[in-house]
């Protein structure tokens, strides 16, 4: 039931309207590699950092399973760093710093106990950096995963759409979706999308739920109301590790099974947002995972008379 995750793991400093969470840890792979860990094991993890980050960091994801042999160690050199501060509609938010350091220049290296793995995920990287992992794989995955970002497809349009070729799910947000097809309509920018390559395209809107498209298929998925949202960086990073944690743990990737594991992703984030970082995915447990996707249920079920 092996998963491989490429993606960052990094500082991140953010201010929001409810405090400041000083110099914590966060990264791509990072969130998703919490959040999957509750579902699959061994995650196998991909990514650079310096030499300044925490060892306690790493044995504290050892512990949930995650194999850190693909991650590379930089001596004398710093992990990426991010700052930002969230407006309060709490959806808005200004980076304050970015500083690549180790990521400047990173070249992924699958090692030889990964291969074979059947899930795979691809954290928002450059999309050369995404390919370069594509090729190295001897056994294509049952089902791969990727997420992307607006600056990608500003600057790096053409490697872009060749990874798309490669992979079944593509992850990105609604203003994104729009950015990529030049469509307004999600339903129609989700099916210029398709016919880019992914069977599967997820469209994440924040508070506002996530919608899953395949052929012509819609599934909706709501966000949960939450008293409080303290932190929302990386709850969609947390989203894509339920997701595809949910899928790896069943090994069933049809679409009805997909709704599910969206369920599944959209639970995940929710407690995500509760504190700053990762703060929150290191406290629950499977009884909290339950009696969420339990609320979940409730949301959305209902029994209607028809007229």
């Amino acid at each position: 039931m092996s998963l491989t995750v490429v993606g960052t793991m990094a500082f991140d400093e953010i201010e929001t309207p409810f405090g400041k969470s000083g110099r914590i840890i966060g990264g791509s792979a990072t969130y998703i590699a919490w959040a999957a860990s509750n579902f699959v094991k061994p995650i196998n993890q991909v990514s650079v950092i310096g030499d300044d980050f925490p060892q306690a960091e790493l044995d504290a994801l050892k512990n949930k399973g995650v194999a850190l042999d693909g991650v590379q160690v930089k001596q004398g050199e710093k992990s990426f760093y991010w700052s930002g501060k969230y407006h309060m509609d709490m959806n808005t938010r200004d980076s304050l710093a970015t500083e690549l350091n180790v990521l400047a220049d990173f070249k992924p290296v699958i090692p030889e106990s990964y291969q074979g793995s059947e899930f795979l995920i691809l954290g928002n990287l450059t999309p050369q950096v995404q390919m370069s992992v594509l090729d190295q794989l001897k056994v294509r995955p049952k089902l791969i995963v990727m997420d992307t970002m607006n600056f990608w497809m500003e600057v790096a349009l053409d490697d872009l759409l060749k990874v798309l070729k490669k992979v079944d799910v593509l992850m990105v947000n609604d203003g994104e979706a729009r950015q990529l097809s030049g469509e307004y309509s999600l339903v129609k920018a989700a099916r210029k999308i398709m016919a880019m390559g992914p069977r599967y395209l997820i469209i994440k809107k924040g508070e506002h739920g996530a919608l899953l498209f395949y052929e012509n298929h819609v599934f909706f998925a709501p966000a949960m109301p939450l008293d409080d949202v303290y932190d929302p960086t990386g709850a969609g990073d947390t989203f894509a590790g339920g997701f595809i944690g949910h899928l790896a743990k069943t090994k069933d990737i049809s679409f009805e099974n997909m709704k599910t594991a969206i369920i599944v992703g959209s639970a995940m984030a929710s407690f995500c947002v509760e504190k700053f970082g990762t703060e929150r995915l290191r406290e629950i447990t499977q009884e909290d995972i339950s009696a969420r996707l339990e609320q979940f249920v409730q949301l959305v079920n209902f029994d209607i008379d028809l007229v």
